[in-house]
C-alpha cells in the first residue's frame, strides 16, 4: 500500500494487486451526512454517468468505453457512519492482457475524471433530462426499500434511533428532497463537492504509484479548490438516549415478523479495538457459529434468521432477526441473555477459534475480488486510527476471551423496533 497526497484534500492509496486480470480506481467524494444533501449526493454520480462534454449521451459514451477494451464506469454510494461517500467506481483490463504493449490506466483515468470534471450541460446547468430521469430512478429505488422486509425494519429501526443523528438519514436521502431536486441544484451542488469535498482515490492493481499518480495528476489538474473540508467527523454517543431501551413499532402485510434491536458499544468506543470488535461480532451474532444463531435459531427455534453487526464508524451493534409474532418477547430475552454471557467472558474455546476462522477466511475472500479488495482498503482510509488490512488478520488471532468480555462490558440496548402483521397478509413476505 503506497499513501500520496495529491492536492490539498485529495489523497491517492495505490494497493498492489498483481494478481488480477482487471485493475480498479475509485473516485470518492467524502461528505457529511445530511438530510438536505443525501438525495443530491445519491443522484450525482447517475447524472454524471449519462454524459460528458465530449461524449454527452449514453450511446458515445459506451462506444468510446468499448474502444476501451470495455472499461466499466458505476456510480458508488456508500453511507460509513455519518460520512456520505459517493463517486464512481472504474474497471478496466491490466495491461498483461492487452495486445501490442497496450495500456488502459491513463485512457480510464481519463475518461472516468473528464465524466466526473466535465459533465454534459445545457446553458452551465446539468441536462434537465438526464436530472428527471434519474432522479425518477433514485425516487423508484427509495421507495423499494419496502419490499425488502429485512432491510427496511433495519432502516427504520436507525432513523429511529438515531432521529436526531446524521446517522438516522439515509444512504439514498428522502424521497420529498429528492423530488425538490433540480437541474440547477444539482448544478450547484456539483460545484460545491468539486471545489470543497475531501477526495479519496483508490487504485488497486498492477501498475507503479508513480504512473498512478500522474494519470490523476494529469487527468484532474482542472479540479478546482485550493483548501477543502477535512474528513467529515461520526459524533459518537456512547449512552443509550432514554435510561429504558426505547420502542418503535409498525404494522404492515407481513406473515413474519421482524425484530431490530440497536446498542451502543459505550465506552469502548473511546479507544477502540477493530480485531476486538470483529471477534466479539462474530462470537456474539455476526457469523454462523455465533451464540445467537446456534441458540435463538437452532437450539430453541425462536426465529427464522438472526444475525449481528457492529458499526465500526458510529460506535453501534445491531442484531436483526425474523420471528413468529407470538414468539417475539421469547427471541427479545434470549438475545439479551447471551449478550451477557459474552459480557461475563462465557466464551468456550470453541467459540472464539470459530470466530476467528471464519473472519479470517472471509477477509481472505475478501482480499482474492477486486471489489472485496478495494472495500478493504477504503474502509481503512476513512478509520481513525487508519490499519493495513494486509496485517489485520494476524492480530484478530492475538485477541483472547478476556479482551472480548471487557469490550462488550458496556454494551446497552438504546432502542426496539418491531414490525408486525395487520392481519391483511395481502403482500407476500420476502424472508417468509
Amino acid at each position: 500500500m503506497h499513501k500520496t497526497q495529491l492536492a490539498p484534500g485529495v489523497t491517492l492509496t495505490c494497493v498492489n494487486a498483481d494478481r488480477f486480470k482487471s485493475n480498479s480506481i475509485t473516485i470518492n467524494f467524502i461528505n457529511a451526512l445530511d438530510e438536505k444533501t443525501a438525495s443530491k449526493n445519491a443522484l450525482l454520480p447517475r447524472v454524471l454517468r449519462r454524459g460528458s462534454i465530449n461524449y454527452p449521451d449514453m450511446e458515445k459514451l459506451s462506444a468510446v468505453l468499448d474502444d476501451l477494451y470495455g472499461v466499466c464506469v458505476e456510480p458508488i454510494v456508500r453511507k460509513k457512519g455519518e460520512m456520505h461517500c459517493v463517486g464512481f467506481f472504474v474497471d478496466f483490463v491490466d495491461d498483461r492482457y492487452l495486445p501490442n504493449g497496450e495500456s488502459l490506466l491513463e485512457g480510464a483515468t481519463k475518461i472516468a475524471c473528464e465524466i466526473l470534471l466535465y459533465p454534459a450541460t445545457d446553458n452551465g446547468n446539468l441536462l434537465d433530462d438526464y436530472v428527471q430521469s434519474e432522479k425518477s430512478n433514485l425516487i423508484d429505488d427509495i421507495r423499494a426499500t419496502i419490499n425488502d422486509k429485512r432491510g427496511y425494519a433495519l432502516d427504520r429501526l436507525l432513523s429511529e434511533m438515531c432521529s436526531d443523528e446524521a446517522y438516522g438519514v439515509g444512504r439514498l436521502g428522502s424521497e420529498s428532497e429528492a423530488e425538490a431536486i433540480t437541474s440547477e441544484s444539482l448544478t450547484a451542488h456539483h460545484r460545491h463537492l468539486l471545489g470543497t469535498a475531501k477526495i479519496e482515490l483508490l487504485y488497486c492493481g498492477a501498475a507503479e504509484p508513480k504512473r498512478v499518480e500522474d494519470a490523476f495528476k494529469s487527468a484532474l489538474k482542472d479540479l478546482p479548490g485550493e483548501k477543502r473540508n477535512d474528513t467529515p467527523e461520526t459524533n459518537i454517543i456512547f449512552e443509550p438516549i432514554s435510561d429504558t431501551p426505547r420502542l418503535f413499532e409498525e404494522s404492515l402485510d407481513v406473515t413474519q415478523g421482524k425484530l431490530s434491536m440497536g446498542f451502543r458499544l459505550g465506552d469502548t468506543m473511546r479507544n477502540p479495538d477493530l480485531p476486538t470488535l470483529m471477534v466479539l461480532n462474530a462470537i456474539y451474532g455476526g457469523e454462523i457459529s455465533s451464540k445467537l444463531f446456534l441458540n435463538v435459531r437452532e437450539r430453541l427455534s425462536l426465529c427464522y434468521y438472526v444475525s449481528s453487526m457492529i458499526d465500526k464508524y458510529k460506535g453501534l451493534m445491531i442484531v436483526t432477526s425474523g420471528v413468529d409474532f407470538s414468539k417475539r418477547d421469547a427471541a427479545q430475552s434470549e438475545i439479551l441473555s447471551l449478550l451477557d454471557e459474552v459480557k461475563q467472558g462465557k466464551i468456550s474455546e470453541a467459540e472464539i477459534t470459530a470466530a476467528k476462522r471464519s473472519i479470517v477466511t472471509s477477509m481472505n475472500s475478501a482480499l482474492d475480488r477486486l471489489g472485496g479488495l478495494e472495500g478493504l482498503y477504503f474502509d481503512s482510509a476513512l478509520c481513525t486510527p487508519t490499519y493495513d488490512p494486509a496485517a489485520l488478520s494476524d492480530k484478530i488471532l492475538e485477541v483472547t476471551p478476556e479482551s472480548v468480555a471487557k469490550a462488550a462490558s458496556d454494551i446497552k440496548l438504546d432502542s426496539v423496533y418491531f414490525l408486525s402483521g395487520n392481519g391483511e397478509n395481502t403482500e407476500a413476505d420476502d424472508e417468509a
